[in-house]
């Protein structure tokens, strides 16, 4: 699999887009980070390690705490992808508003 779809295929899971929403503001600590989710720790891990197997996250050790950390490139390349498919969505919607538009004039 290639790094976007690594990325994709890692921010489909509502789990870890909870995870990647919470290290938006700031790096955290692994316990930190489960705390909220009803399941166990090992559980949570393994989400984490796919957001890193993806390139998401970064883990670094202090002593015998793990603190995760936002990597943003990968969600900039699914920005970028997403975004060329904007325009395409932006045209079908003004023809969807225009055929409601036209038949409201009737």
């Amino acid at each position: 699999m290639d790094r976007l779809g690594a990325a994709l295929a890692a921010m489909s899971d509502p789990t870890r887009r909870e995870i990647v929403d919470r290290l938006v503001q700031g790096p955290a600590r692994v316990t930190d980070i489960a705390a909220p989710f009803a399941m166990s720790l090992n559980a949570v891990s393994k989400h984490i390690k796919v957001l890193e197997k993806a390139g998401l996250i970064r883990r670094t050790r202090q002593g015998r705490e793990y603190t995760l950390e936002l990597d943003p490139v990968p969600l900039e390349q699914i920005a970028r992808w997403v975004h060329r498919y904007a325009s395409f969505w932006d045209q079908r919607l003004d023809r969807l508003q225009a055929h409601f538009a036209h038949r409201r004039q009737k």
